[in-house]
Protein backbone atom coordinates (compact mmCIF):
# COMPACT_ATOMS: atom_id res chain seq x y z
CA UNK A 1 0.00 0.00 0.00
CA UNK A 2 1.36 3.40 -0.95
CA UNK A 3 1.47 6.11 1.69
CA UNK A 4 -0.10 9.53 1.82
CA UNK A 5 0.71 11.28 -1.47
CA UNK A 6 1.62 14.95 -1.24
CA UNK A 7 2.19 17.52 -3.99
CA UNK A 8 4.30 20.60 -3.15
CA UNK A 9 3.63 23.74 -5.22
CA UNK A 10 5.98 26.65 -4.49
CA UNK A 11 8.07 28.84 -6.76
CA UNK A 12 11.06 28.75 -4.39
CA UNK A 13 13.15 25.62 -4.78
CA UNK A 14 14.62 25.94 -1.29
CA UNK A 15 11.13 26.01 0.22
CA UNK A 16 10.11 22.92 -1.76
CA UNK A 17 13.31 21.16 -0.66
CA UNK A 18 12.78 22.07 2.99
CA UNK A 19 9.15 20.97 2.98
CA UNK A 20 10.10 17.72 1.23
CA UNK A 21 12.74 17.00 3.90
CA UNK A 22 10.21 17.70 6.64
CA UNK A 23 7.60 15.43 5.08
CA UNK A 24 10.09 12.60 4.55
CA UNK A 25 10.35 12.27 8.33
CA UNK A 26 6.79 10.97 8.38
CA UNK A 27 6.31 7.25 7.94
CA UNK A 28 4.17 6.34 4.92
CA UNK A 29 4.15 9.89 3.51
CA UNK A 30 5.56 10.43 0.03
CA UNK A 31 6.08 13.57 -2.01
CA UNK A 32 4.60 12.45 -5.33
CA UNK A 33 5.42 15.67 -7.18
CA UNK A 34 6.59 19.26 -7.12
CA UNK A 35 5.66 22.31 -9.16
CA UNK A 36 7.04 25.85 -9.34
CA UNK A 37 3.95 27.66 -10.69
CA UNK A 38 0.23 27.56 -10.18
CA UNK A 39 -0.35 26.25 -13.71
CA UNK A 40 2.18 23.46 -13.19
CA UNK A 41 0.47 22.67 -9.87
CA UNK A 42 -2.89 22.29 -11.59
CA UNK A 43 -1.42 19.94 -14.19
CA UNK A 44 0.45 17.90 -11.55
CA UNK A 45 -2.74 17.63 -9.46
CA UNK A 46 -4.68 16.30 -12.47
CA UNK A 47 -1.95 13.81 -13.40
CA UNK A 48 -0.84 12.63 -9.96
CA UNK A 49 -4.08 12.74 -7.91
CA UNK A 50 -2.31 13.60 -4.64
CA UNK A 51 -4.04 13.18 -1.30
CA UNK A 52 -2.83 16.60 -0.12
CA UNK A 53 -1.54 19.64 -2.01
CA UNK A 54 0.67 22.19 -0.24
CA UNK A 55 0.15 25.36 -2.28
CA UNK A 56 2.12 28.61 -2.02
CA UNK A 57 -0.16 31.61 -2.23
CA UNK A 58 2.19 33.91 -4.19
CA UNK A 59 3.71 32.56 -7.40
CA UNK A 60 4.42 33.74 -10.92
CA UNK A 61 2.19 32.63 -13.78
CA UNK A 62 -0.86 31.87 -11.63
CA UNK A 63 -1.16 32.52 -7.90
CA UNK A 64 -2.05 29.86 -5.38
CA UNK A 65 -5.58 31.10 -4.79
CA UNK A 66 -6.48 30.92 -8.49
CA UNK A 67 -4.79 27.50 -8.78
CA UNK A 68 -6.68 26.27 -5.72
CA UNK A 69 -9.99 27.43 -7.22
CA UNK A 70 -9.26 25.52 -10.43
CA UNK A 71 -8.08 22.38 -8.65
CA UNK A 72 -11.08 22.24 -6.32
CA UNK A 73 -13.47 22.99 -9.22
CA UNK A 74 -12.01 20.00 -11.09
CA UNK A 75 -11.92 17.79 -7.98
CA UNK A 76 -14.01 19.06 -5.03
CA UNK A 77 -12.45 16.38 -2.81
CA UNK A 78 -8.97 17.89 -3.19
CA UNK A 79 -7.24 18.71 0.08
CA UNK A 80 -5.32 21.93 -0.51
CA UNK A 81 -3.35 23.59 2.29
CA UNK A 82 -2.16 27.09 1.52
CA UNK A 83 1.42 28.01 2.46
CA UNK A 84 2.04 31.71 2.89
CA UNK A 85 4.28 34.23 4.53
CA UNK A 86 1.26 36.43 5.33
CA UNK A 87 -0.28 36.10 8.78
CA UNK A 88 -3.57 37.87 8.21
CA UNK A 89 -7.25 37.04 8.63
CA UNK A 90 -7.94 38.53 5.19
CA UNK A 91 -5.48 36.16 3.50
CA UNK A 92 -6.70 33.22 5.58
CA UNK A 93 -10.31 33.92 4.63
CA UNK A 94 -9.35 34.30 0.95
CA UNK A 95 -7.56 30.92 1.07
CA UNK A 96 -10.54 29.17 2.62
CA UNK A 97 -12.93 30.90 0.19
CA UNK A 98 -10.80 29.64 -2.71
CA UNK A 99 -11.41 26.07 -1.52
CA UNK A 100 -8.38 25.40 0.66
CA UNK A 101 -8.88 23.13 3.66
CA UNK A 102 -6.12 24.73 5.68
CA UNK A 103 -3.60 27.50 5.98
CA UNK A 104 0.00 27.43 7.26
CA UNK A 105 2.37 30.34 7.71
CA UNK A 106 5.80 29.54 6.25
CA UNK A 107 7.61 30.94 9.28
CA UNK A 108 5.95 28.16 11.31
CA UNK A 109 7.07 24.99 9.48
CA UNK A 110 6.32 22.98 12.62
CA UNK A 111 2.62 23.51 11.77
CA UNK A 112 2.81 21.73 8.39
CA UNK A 113 2.67 18.13 9.65
CA UNK A 114 -0.21 18.78 12.10
CA UNK A 115 -2.10 20.67 9.36
CA UNK A 116 -1.81 17.69 7.02
CA UNK A 117 -2.85 15.31 9.80
CA UNK A 118 -5.90 17.48 10.56
CA UNK A 119 -6.96 17.75 6.92
CA UNK A 120 -6.66 14.01 6.40
CA UNK A 121 -8.50 13.08 9.63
Amino acid sequence: MEGLRILIVDDQERVRRGVRLLLQTQQDWVVCGEAATGRQGIEQAKQLHPDVILMDITMPDLDGLAATRQITAHDPQSHVIILTQYDSETVKNAALSAGACGYVIKSRPQDIVPAIQTVRA
